[in-house]
């Protein structure tokens, strides 16, 4: 019998998208621009009414520069310049929706959506779920167990353990060890020098895990890979180093979330706040229909 899910929700990379995506013609009442909200906002209402979900949890990101990783190598995403000054507040008012709308709402100043997310599927997993990863950040490949799911709604694009291993040579259990090695441009992770995604990917697959690959680096100069000298130096001088980057690439299963599943079952709207959200934000009878026939759910 197949395990109930968990949806768990990318919300940021959703709100980046429509900032960028939506023509900026949407204001709130105070002509402050809203576009990123209600390019969300129907993403999210599409998800609800095609998936029917019943346990819920919407991550967002409030630690770009106050994450635990910033502790452990300054450098982390240092690379991002900061989201545009007119984007706060529209996350102010996706969070405000989501709420409303009965949702389980993560966030954390000192841990990023992909933990929180990581979390919240930890924690359900022990109580019999499993996880549907509403994202399109390959990140969250390394949470994946068998029944497991990434679902990247706007792109109708999915994928399992299986079409993970398919796309990169790894099972999502090594992927970040992977990254370790061949880096993260996005996050600032530079990886090992020299080591790119076929290297690592054959690495660790030959090895099995980063820390084997370490513990029997004078077993890869007789690798059928070119450079295969060259590399396991590379390893031996950059050990240090990899160790750490698979500390800042691996999703944290501890950050401070709900325990008990009944905390993410979807909850009936709180229709007075989302009515009153809907008219600062000035968005029309559609989107307004969207919301009230996902409150006829709960009737």
């Amino acid at each position: 019998m197949t395990a109930p899910p968990v949806h768990l929700i990318d919300a940021s990379i959703y709100v980046f998208r429509a900032y960028f995506s939506v023509a900026t013609e949407f204001t709130d009442t105070e002509q402050r621009p809203v576009h990123a909200v209600f390019g969300f906002l129907n993403t999210l209402m599409t998800l609800l009414h095609d998936e029917k979900p019943t346990h819920v949890a919407v991550c967002f990101d409030e630690s770009l520069t106050t994450s635990f990783r910033n502790r452990l190598y300054p450098p982390y995403k240092a690379n991002r310049e900061l989201p545009p000054a007119d984007l706060a507040a529209q996350f102010d008012y996706c969070k405000r929706l989501c709420q409303a709308l009965g949702l389980r709402v993560l966030v954390d100043g000192e841990y990023e959506a992909d933990d929180l997310a990581g979390s919240a599927l930890h924690v359900m997993r022990a109580q019999g779920y499993r996880g549907v990863l509403i994202t399109g950040d390959k990140d969250f490949s390394q949470l994946l167990g068998v029944e497991d799911m990434i679902f990247d709604i706007t792109r109708k694009e999915k994928s399992d353990a299986a079409a993970i291993k398919r796309k990169y040579g790894i099972r999502p259990e090594q992927f970040a060890d992977y990254l370790a090695l061949m880096g993260d441009a996005v996050d600032n992770i530079p990886g090992i020098h020299g080591i790119g995604p076929k290297t690592a990917a054959t690495l660790i697959g030959h090895f099995g895990s980063l820390d084997a690959l370490l513990e029997r680096v004078e077993e890869v100069p007789f690798l059928r890979l070119r450079g295969a000298t060259q590399i396991a130096e590379k390893l031996r001088k950059g050990r240090d180093d990899a160790l750490l980057y698979r500390l800042l690439s691996r999703i944290a299963l501890d950050a401070p979330v709900p325990i008990d599943a009944a905390a993410y079952a979807c909850a009936a709207p709180d229709m007075a706040a989302l009515e009153t959200t809907l008219d600062q934000l000035r968005f029309g009878p559609l989107t307004r229909r969207r919301c009230r026939e996902w409150r006829q759910r709960f009737d």
